[in-house]
């Protein structure tokens, strides 16, 4: 048996432990069976991706795209786009 050792900031740790204790298992279980997987597999399983979008967010940039290319203002700070708002 050999042992492996993972340097990992504590939070990550933490929220990772509170995760697969949920489904029964510890950190080394999981790990275990990561390294089983990528033998068997012969690849790494892990899907490296942006988060999509939901709906409401799509909708949302959709909108600010046609406001902008129909000649709308764009904002380049929060501030900016409040202020307009508010009229200051």
């Amino acid at each position: 048996m050999a042992s492996v050792t993972v340097r990992v900031d504590e939070q990550t740790k933490r929220e990772a432990a509170e995760i697969v204790e949920d489904f029964g298992f510890d950190l080394s279980s999981v790990t275990r069976a990561f390294y089983r997987q990528i033998v068997r597999e012969r690849r790494i399983p892990l899907t490296l991706s942006y988060p999509e979008p939901n709906e409401e967010s799509l909708q949302s940039i959709r909108e600010a795209e046609e406001l902008l290319a129909s000649g709308g203002h764009g904002y380049k700070t929060a501030r900016e786009m409040l202020d307009a708002a508010l009229g200051d």
